[in-house]
């Protein structure tokens, strides 16, 4: 059989066809699984993905992942409203009743200085009312007064040396131990020192009150070159009706505590252009994730 050059053609144009058929399922494939991934991610309320954008379809995703973004953020926004509401609230409802209690005071003293109610209980309900009023201020311009971050090239290795070292009391009274695994050495972040310290220091305590015997800190390069510093830890889980609110300025699962630990945490790796986000909480771990851009 003598094979023409519109054979051979037309076996190139088949070929292809075939290569680009292929091509384009394998394409759509992966495209369904970053669908599904993306779907996974945004019921567990973890926006902190992001596609390389390699082309429109990751754009696409990209752009939706951005919505879903904007509208956690006026979530939060809502909360800081309803925060402000709060704070009247506890504000009017202190000084109230130290003006009325003043008032009735000054008014129950005669010319000679005699007074038909108790002077000194008076006062000195006043005077607790007016600590609880500074002391509920002084939280709040903590809240709201996150200073701009100072930047340097930082060690991890040699930072999480020094945090674990200034919680090692605390962390062996406690019957626990923490350790540090980076997933490749000489990792490095460019981060305010000071601030960042603090915010591992606070989820070390937390997780000591929480009543963990291991705290395992591990660091690792995300695929957008990101550095990803996860910390777990074996303590009592958090309450799942509370895992979407612990970041809300002034909640807190602890009898005793501001509750604005964590809202503070997530100011201050904002205004580093990175996030911190709770991956999981049941009886078998806890994780926090800090991710630097």
């Amino acid at each position: 059989m003598t094979f023409t050059v519109w054979h051979i053609i037309g076996a190139c144009v088949i070929v292809a066809v075939a290569v680009a058929v292929i091509a384009v399922i394998r394409t759509r494939q992966k495209d369904i699984k970053k669908v599904a991934y993306m779907m996974d991610a945004l019921e567990d309320g973890e926006l902190n993905f992001r596609f390389q954008d390699r082309n429109k379809f990751n754009r696409t995703l990209n752009r939706i992942r951005t919505i879903f973004e904007r509208q956690r953020q006026q979530h939060e926004q809502d909360s800081w409203t309803k925060l402000i509401r709060v704070l009247t609230h506890e504000i009017m409802n202190t000084v109230s009743p130290i003006a009325s209690l003043s008032d009735a005071l000054a008014k129950s003293v005669d010319e000679d200085g005699h007074s038909e109610l108790d002077v000194k209980a008076g006062l000195e309900t006043i005077s607790d009312s007016s600590k609880n009023l500074i002391e509920f201020v002084q939280t709040y311009r903590q809240l709201s007064g996150v200073a701009k971050p100072v930047r340097k090239a930082l060690a991890l290795q040699e930072l999480m040396d020094s945090v674990i070292g200034l919680n090692s009391e605390f962390i062996t009274s406690s019957g626990a131990d923490c350790t540090f695994t980076p997933a490749e050495p000489d990792l490095m972040i460019f981060a305010d020192e000071g601030q960042i310290s603090q915010i591992l220091i606070k989820l070390i305590k937390n997780a000591l009150q929480a009543q963990a015997k291991h705290i395992d800190i591990s660091a690792r390069m995300g695929k957008e070159e990101d550095v990803i510093i996860e910390l777990a830890n074996d303590g009592e889980p958090i309450p799942v009706s509370a895992q979407e609110q612990i970041f809300i300025p002034f909640y807190t699962t602890k009898k005793e505590g501001s509750g604005i630990g964590l809202s503070i945490s997530r100011q201050i790796m904002r205004n580093h252009n990175g996030s911190i986000e709770l991956l999981c909480s049941d009886d078998r771990k806890t994780v926090f994730e800090l991710r630097f851009r």
